[in-house]
């Protein structure tokens, strides 16, 4: 067991809290992004992701496991990629590219959401004279997460959404 400690303190992955708290930001981001990429397709007439039940919000439908580990352990990782039929768009290379540009703007849109949600906690915090750092830091580094995973995406570089 004494083993097992050690060995943790020399990864440095911090706290269990903080680890809970970067998959709890991980599954957030991932999940919103690919479930609107399922969105994007289904609304412009590719029932494939709804046929894979990929238009929820159930992370464990969107996660892939090495994927999130590597995310939360070294920062960069993956998420299973929602299937896509491009013959069921009326055209199929703008469908294409508003399918994949839906899930980088999810993820802007989510940042966005976050950053309010962390200044209505800071301001209503402030007047009610107690700040919980631990929810305000994990807004604010969703929010980095988010956009960083959001611009990584538009990278032009297959499989990335950038490449579609």
């Amino acid at each position: 067991m004494r083993y097992l400690t050690n060995l943790w303190d020399a990864l440095d992955f911090g706290s269990l809290e903080s680890i809970l708290l970067r998959v709890a930001a991980v599954f957030l981001c991932l999940t919103i992004h690919e479930t609107c990429h399922g969105l994007a397709a289904y609304a412009l007439g590719d029932p494939t992701a709804k046929r894979a039940h990929r238009l929820s919000l159930n992370p464990l439908r969107h996660i892939d496991w090495l994927g999130l580990i590597m995310m939360v352990a070294a920062g960069f990782g993956w998420a299973k990629p929602v299937p896509v039929n491009p013959n069921y768009f009326k055209k199929p290379k703008q469908g294409m590219a508003l399918t994949a540009l839906a899930g980088p703007a999810s993820n802007f849109l989510l940042a966005f959401l976050l950053l309010l949600a962390a200044r209505l906690t800071a301001e209503h915090a402030v007047a009610a004279g107690a700040l919980n750092e631990t929810w305000f830091m994990f807004l604010l580094n969703t929010a980095s997460l988010s956009v960083g995973l959001g611009l990584f995406n538009l990278v032009p570089i297959p499989p990335l959404d950038g490449s579609k």
